[in-house]
């Protein structure tokens, strides 16, 4: 089978909601045309949203690779490699009550990657919250919420962040 028959075949799968069986044809395609970066930046995506996210990396890659300055491919290959840091700092910083600062620096490089990477910003404002930082928790929780205005945890985090900012300058305000 050709490889264009191959991603007709994947998207087919997509379409009822099948990502891991759309990954197989996308590699089908793939090994019918190594040389096609636009098979490689498609199961990328596909892997991406099944949560292979070491797969989707490699994936995009070799997009790159083939095709470079491809502006799609390049966003891409950003917004995976900033989810990969963000799941990178949850599992360095599992059962930690404070982050250590390449933790903290991993996700602010996550932020610089992909501007819209909600959980990066949250996970900045959680982790800044926990370290008595109110002013960036603050900073940070108000990105997350202009990225997902809805999300319940943040409006919390957000509030949280902003009454202790008030009470650490009253608590500052008596002591002058």
């Amino acid at each position: 089978m050709d490889g264009e028959s191959c991603v007709k075949k994947a998207y087919e799968f997509i379409l009822d909601g099948d990502f891991e069986g759309a990954i197989g044809w996308f590699e089908m395609a793939i090994a019918a045309d190594p040389g096609n970066a636009s098979y490689h930046y498609k199961c990328s995506i596909s892997c991406a949203r099944s949560g292979k996210w070491d797969k989707a990396l490699e994936c995009v890659l070799k997009a790159v690779e083939l095709d470079p300055g491809q502006e799609e491919y390049e966003y891409h290959l950003r917004t995976v490699q900033a989810k990969l840091l963000v799941i990178d700092f949850k599992a360095m910083t599992i059962g930690g009550s404070v982050e250590p600062p390449s933790a903290i620096e991993m996700l602010r490089r996550a932020v610089e990657l992909d501007p819209l990477c909600f959980e990066a910003y949250y996970q900045l404002a959680s982790a800044y919250l926990r370290m008595n930082r109110f002013d960036e928790a603050v900073e940070y929780a108000r990105e997350a919420l202009r990225l997902e205005p809805q999300h319940a945890e943040t409006v919390k985090l957000l509030a949280k962040a902003r009454r202790k900012q008030r009470l650490r300058k009253i608590r500052i305000s008596r002591q002058n």
